[in-house]
């Protein structure tokens, strides 16, 4: 190809690729002065040829390589000003990663070569040629054969959200092969869907798998960012959770596993970070954004630009405020939804995305294209609804039809049921948070579905550690225990140390009983995160995002059947009795009599008024009617005190259907309404009333 001249092409679709006939390449560039696409051999090794892109139209350099075919392997050099006061990061010398690429090749290595910048004097260009160590691209050949895959589009009321890393799921999971476990293959093996069906979860998010890079510092301390929120490549599949097998590449072993997963009914989420990228500040590698247009991809302060915006805690800020940084971002989103079937996204700090000149806007750019994408405004969006810039806090202010993690609801139940003691925790607040956070939701006409309800995610304690340890423990990190501040740490609820073993165990199965279940049970989208269901524990380490070993790999020899089969009850029920539907509710009469919703005391009376923020009694109970009595109604009892308490019933006769006081949810207590039932210490009880048909409970 050395003496091959390339055609001009076409500026669109942006990236490298394959028509049948040759590829064409289009790169954006607003700021370059030149383009130059450096072909390579299979293996990225040694450089077979050199073209300078001929064609430049709206700022993309574009050109045609006539019978090139998929397995092209390539990189890129920019040409340019190196002015980095003025926002200018050009480097020849350094070979760059297209941003579209969907497959890369070689090992990243952390080299003074890969550093646009002299470490030593940075506002000065390192002129040394890192084309031997760099990352690659590979064009690909998209066909795949999905058969008779189709997408689940499970109704959001009807959505109960699992969150998992790919490696942690199955890396020690001793009913899978070897070779598969870790992977994506391992999380499509049969041994895992088995569970995930088991349980009765409907969707599963993942943590990021894009391709992503260790941190320097990281490195240099030999751990590793097992949770990937560091991407490079928005369009590829990242090679670390892949299986070892010929034949067979990182992509289709993703789009396997996701046809897999449809197949057993449940779909498909991402976690995405299109707020940042893996090249870090004004002292990091050029890896890729920064060599072909640093002042187009990433937000510059006006007053110095040779510095970045950080708004992410990571280094740099995407500019989602720039067009064809905007383009770049729902060109991946459509590309993961229609070449890779997934459902959905779970959008990490979240804000970033709408940040335009002066803040946060729910009616931004990005906001507005997702709405009228024919694709894009088909599938879940989910938002951190927080970043770290000024005015990074959006709890509720994300566009209706936008999901968001409730961090309200995770710390007020925190509080209900692991200190009732606190003043903040008292009745008014859990019942807010139980259903729907109206505050946060109802003012702008948003459904309760909205609101992901949660008590753990990864950021944080695991399920078990957050009822069994007082202090987090993250030395591993190399931190000095001082990382994972914030809605990171417990409300030390009081049960570790050797002093309280012969209260562990019972107290520490109650509690994460109960907040399984009112996490489950509540009006909202529940979140479980992986492993809570049977016990998995991080040893105390609340920020294991560098610990890819096994304090984050699941321990299967290990887990908790009981609360397996507990947590499955729950889900069950909340799918056959659907305690809360998806409207608000208004605590009103039906032309039967009955409220749609009422709060009731230990004595039976109505709960209201100052009785709500009584913080000597945290006892209630909450009736839950049926739209013109077409089902029985449901009672929800909470005990979150350390001792049991008499409850008295409505009038009629019920039946429990689910005790949380008991290991695995069973309830056999039937009878009459009008007499104390007995409510146990730290427990959550559901009765249904005569006549309710609850199968398989």
């Amino acid at each position: 190809m050395e003496g091959l001249k390339l055609q001009s092409g076409h500026p669109w679709p942006l990236g490298a690729h394959w028509d049948g006939n040759g590829i064409n390449f289009a790169v954006f560039s607003a700021h370059a002065h030149k383009m130059e696409l450096c072909l390579f051999d299979e293996t990225g090794e040694h450089e077979v040829a050199r073209h300078t892109l001929p064609a430049h139209t709206s700022d993309v350099w574009h050109g045609y390589l006539p019978d090139a075919r998929p397995g092209q392997v390539y990189g890129l050099r920019a040409y340019g000003p190196w002015r980095p006061d003025r926002g200018h990061r050009f480097n020849a010398s350094k070979l760059l990663l297209d941003p579209y690429a969907r497959e890369v090749v070689g090992s990243f290595e952390w080299r003074d070569e890969h550093f646009g910048g002299d470490r030593k004097l940075p506002l000065h260009p390192d002129t040394r040629d890192n084309a031997t160590l760099a990352l690659k691209a590979r064009v690909v050949d998209e066909a795949y054969d999905w058969e008779n895959d189709r997408a689940p589009r499970t109704p959001l009321a009807s959505t109960v959200i699992y969150e998992v890393h790919v490696r942690g799921f199955s890396r020690l999971n001793s009913h899978i092969p070897p070779a598969l476990r870790g992977t994506y293959a391992g999380l499509a093996h049969d041994a895992s869907i088995q569970h995930l069906k088991l349980l009765g979860v409907t969707a599963v998010s993942l943590l990021p798998v894009h391709l992503c890079l260790d941190e320097e510092r990281l490195h240099k301390l030999g751990l590793k960012n097992y949770w990937g929120y560091n991407t490079l490549g928005f369009f590829c599949a990242n090679p670390g959770l892949a299986s070892v097998g010929q034949g067979h590449t990182a992509r289709d072993e993703f789009r396997t596993m996701v046809k897999a997963l449809h197949s057993a009914g449940m779909e498909v989420l991402l976690d995405v970070v299109y707020n940042h990228t893996a090249e870090s500040d004004e002292n990091g590698p050029t890896l890729s954004f920064r060599g072909l247009d640093n002042a187009s991809y990433y937000r510059l302060p006006p007053d110095s630009r040779e510095q970045y915006e950080n708004h992410t805690g990571c280094g740099n800020t995407l500019d989602i405020r720039q067009p064809r940084v905007l383009q770049l971002v729902l060109d991946s989103l459509r590309y993961w939804v229609s070449d890779m079937h997934v459902d959905g996204f779970r959008f990490d700090l979240a804000p970033v995305l709408g940040r335009g000149d002066h803040g946060f806007s729910r009616d931004g750019a990005f906001f507005t294209a997702l709405a009228q994408d024919p694709v894009l405004s088909r599938v879940k969006m989910i938002a951190e609804p927080w970043d770290i810039g000024p005015g990074g806090y959006q709890v509720g202010e994300f566009p209706r039809g936008w999901l968001e993690w409730n961090d309200h609801f995770r710390d007020a139940m925190r509080r209900f049921w692991i200190h009732p003691e606190q003043p903040a925790s008292t009745r008014g607040d859990f019942a807010l948070r139980l259903c729907g956070s109206s505050d946060l939701y109802q003012p702008r006409q948003r459904a309760p579905a909205e609101s992901v309800n949660y008590v753990v995610s990864h950021d944080g304690f695991t399920l078990h550690d957050l009822v069994s340890y007082n202090n987090r423990h993250n030395l591993a990190n190399g931190e000095h225990n001082r990382d994972g501040h914030g809605h990171n740490l417990s409300y030390n609820c009081g049960v570790e140390g050797p002093t309280k073993k012969p209260v562990v165990n019972a107290l520490r199965g109650r509690l994460q009983r109960a907040l399984i279940a009112t996490t489950l049970l509540a009006q909202g989208t529940p979140m479980l995160c992986a492993g809570d269901e049977l016990s998995h524990t991080q040893r105390g380490n609340n920020n294991p995002y560098c610990q890819d070993n096994e304090t984050t790999w699941i321990n299967w020899a290990h887990a908790d059947a009981d609360l397996i089969t507990f947590t499955a009850r729950v889900i069950a029920l909340r799918r056959e009795a659907m305690p809360f539907a998806n409207h608000w509710y208004s605590g009103l009469t039906d032309p039967l009599g009955l409220h749609d919703l009422a709060w009731l005391q230990p004595d039976g009376s109505p709960l209201q008024g100052l009785a709500w923020q009584d913080p000597s009694s945290h006892v209630m109970g909450c009736l839950i009617g049926r739209p013109g009595g077409a089902k029985a109604p449901l009672l929800l009892l909470v005990n979150p005190e350390y001792s049991d308490h008499p409850f008295m019933l409505p009038a009629g006769v019920w039946q429990a259907v689910l005790d949380t006081s008991h290991p695995r949810g069973l309830a056999t207590w039937h009878g009459q309404g009008e007499v104390p039932f007995a409510l146990q210490a730290h427990s959550l009880v559901v009765l249904a009333a005569a006549g309710a048909s609850i199968k398989g409970l």
